[in-house]
């Protein structure tokens, strides 16, 4: 028996050990080959192959070489994994975070905290208890969600705003009185703290409380701060329906006065009366970037919105919180003035029911209760049966809250295809879902949610790339990874290159399409092959594979960094080295600056960039160096690499 077993056991041996050395041997972890690379850049594609050592991207182009594993990509598309710009993932991913109907639309980094941010919990607001395997933690501050969310092992990456809304709560609670003079520092000093723990700018909501209590000065009082720490302002406007030009013009003012850039959240025409006149929004954005101020806009490609009921209560009967909100809807003296205000709008308001022009049927429970997936006039109709006369439909959305507990997410159809085309072709316009990491089953299966949780993605690239032409696949795909990653300084992500982390989509272009509907939106995407994230891969021939090597993505302060260089720290770079990574600014545009070193140091200039390439900007950050008493620039990672330029060299004439 034991001779039998003997050239068994030594073939096993064999196998194993060949295995080992191959392995030993690879000079690569996994090598993509033979795919249709489209880079991120809007460059245009090439066949190629892509090499990943660890959780790098180690060479583009034709690799020789072994890897561990290899893809064979032929007939697919190779791209960077995309990056959900404004995602509501926030809560969820602590409870799934395999974040199914992402990764099968290709995201790899979703940003999340629009207005409600993760942090900070402090002062009227209590800290927020959340379960981590199996373990209660308390967040306070933006740190501790970071922390929570790495623990507890997500399937995508996490970057963060700070809310506005959150940090107004916490030093006004529910009341709707103005901020004094102590209470505005309270919240620089929490906007500060949160952009210290990593988030990457401030976001708003301003059409409801307690955003909308903000006025134009406090958002530029608070942008003040987040232009110390390099980051960048994102805006939910005051109001995308009939005020939707003034809002557009305060959200360039706040960018313009504060001195940072702008990212406006779904750019729409949300309202019946102004439907084909993006254009004219388009004309006041561009208006804004010839003048110099960095203002640009995402959208979702749908004509639905996702808000809630409560959202047609005015803004006077939510001050003091729910109970008070209740409170006045259970009223009968105060549901008359409630709807005279619904009816006839107030001032400075978006007023979702004359949006959509009061029409119900416009309007579909997506919340997770048992009207989800009606429109309201099916609910008013079930609720009005049998009454004579029959209740005014105001009136049954007031008992309806109630019976919520004030709240019923639902479904908005207030804008036009048209519209957003218009914004959608735009090369500042990039894509950000307004949705959440769901799964057809599971916890995660819940209410009638929007479509864009499960199809945003897929749907630029196989209706408004591949059907309809509107967009290139190579400027959709930008618009998706390298766009987004430049707004908010993701230096290293978004782009296929050497030494960029190994966030990468692989899809085929014939196949991709988003399946969610309005009516059946529990449908993953198809096309999605694979999705690698940090070197790992998470989606495998459009399978999961349970894989979490997703990241809390910090955005490095600029103040943190200067302080540290005040402090004594080694110069970012020394002539020959590489340069060490500088995330201090929003959009890849340096200056980073070291104290000791009396020196600028520009890490935002095209990798290859020739001198003309880069000229308006080299001349903006000469501006900025005589402004700042620079000593000296150094330009590390362009084609200027090495050189070390004194403010005596620094005239450039016209060119």
């Amino acid at each position: 028996m034991k001779r039998r077993l003997q050239p068994l056991l030594f073939g096993f041996i064999a196998v194993i050990t060949s295995a080992f050395l191959h392995a030993a041997a690879a000079e690569y972890d996994l090598i993509i080959r033979n795919g249709k690379i489209v880079d991120g850049s809007g460059n245009p594609w090439f066949h190629g192959d892509v090499a990943i050592k660890r959780d790098r991207i180690a060479a583009v182009g034709r690799v020789a070489g072994e890897a561990t594993r290899v893809i064979d990509a032929a007939g697919l598309v190779v791209a960077p994994g995309f990056i959900d710009l404004h995602s509501h993932s926030d809560w969820v991913l602590l409870e799934d975070g395999n974040a199914q109907s992402k990764i099968r639309q290709g995201v790899t980094t979703e940003v999340i905290g629009e207005s409600t941010s993760a942090g900070p919990f402090k002062g009227k607001l209590s800290p927020r208890k959340v379960s981590v395997k199996g373990e209660r933690i308390e967040i306070r501050r933006l740190s501790d969600y970071f922390a929570a969310v790495e623990r507890a092992g997500i399937s995508v990456n996490v970057a963060s705003y700070v809310g506005e809304g959150q940090v107004w709560e916490c030093v006004m609670g529910t009341s709707f009185d103005r901020p004094g003079p102590g209470e505005m520092r309270e919240m620089k000093q929490l906007v500060a703290e949160a952009l210290r723990d990593g988030a990457f700018g401030l976001s708003t909501a301003l059409m409801m409380p307690p955003g909308s209590l903000a006025t134009t000065e406090d958002l530029v009082e608070l942008c003040q701060v987040v232009r110390e720490h390099g980051g960048i302002y994102s805006t939910h406007m005051r109001d995308e329906g009939l005020g939707v030009f003034d809002s557009v013009r305060e959200a360039i003012e706040i960018g313009e006065r504060a001195g940072v850039p702008v990212d406006i959240l779904h750019l729409k025409i949300a309202d019946e009366k102004f439907w084909g006149r993006m254009k004219e929004v388009v004309a006041l954005i561009e208006d804004a970037r010839r003048r110099g101020v960095n203002v640009q806009a995402n959208v979702y490609p749908y004509t639905r919105g996702n808000n809630d009921l409560v959202s047609i209560i005015p803004p006077w009967a939510h001050e003091g919180g729910r109970s008070s909100l209740l409170a006045r809807l259970g009223d009968p003296r105060q549901r008359e003035r409630l709807k005279r205000d619904i009816r006839n709008g107030l001032p400075g308001w978006y007023n979702h029911y004359t949006a959509v022009g009061g029409d119900w049927r416009r309007m579909l429970v997506s919340a997770n209760n048992p009207y989800r997936g009606l429109t309201m006039d099916r609910v008013i109709a079930m609720k009005s049966e049998g009454k004579t006369p029959p209740p005014d439909p105001l009136d049954i959305l007031f008992d309806l809250l109630i019976e919520q507990n004030g709240s019923v997410s639902t479904v908005y159809a207030h804008h036009t295809e048209e519209d957003m085309n218009v914004a959608l072709s735009q090369p500042w316009c990039s894509i950000g879902s307004d949705g959440s990491a769901l799964a057809t089953e599971g916890v995660l299966r819940r209410g009638n949610p929007h479509p864009r949780s499960f199809g945003t993605f897929a749907r630029v690239l196989g209706v408004y790339a591949r059907e309809r032409g509107l967009l290139r696949l190579e400027d959709a795909v930008r618009k998706m990874t390298s766009l987004n990653a430049a707004k908010i300084g993701l230096r290293d992500r978004g782009l296929l290159r050497a030494e960029s982390f190994a966030d990468i989509a692989i899809f085929d272009e014939k196949r991709v399409i988003d399946h969610a509907t309005y009516d059946e939106p529990f449908q993953y995407s198809e096309g999605i092959e694979y999705v690698i994230l940090n070197g790992q891969i998470v989606l495998d021939q459009g399978t999961h594979t349970g894989a979490r090597p997703g990241r809390a993505l910090r955005h490095a302060s600029l103040a943190v960094a200067a302080r540290g260089a005040a402090a004594g720290e080694e110069p970012p770079v020394s002539p020959g080295e590489k340069p060490k990574q500088l995330d201090t600014t929003h959009a890849g545009e340096g200056p980073a600056w070291h104290a000791p070193s009396q020196s600028l140091y520009i890490t935002g200039l095209k990798s290859r960039g020739t001198l003309p390439e880069n000229i308006q900007l080299i001349r903006r950050l000469i501006a900025e160096a005589a402004r700042a008493g620079s000593d000296a620039l150094f330009f590390p990672e362009s084609a200027l690499a090495g050189y070390r330029f004194r403010r005596s060299d620094l005239f450039i004439g016209p060119m």
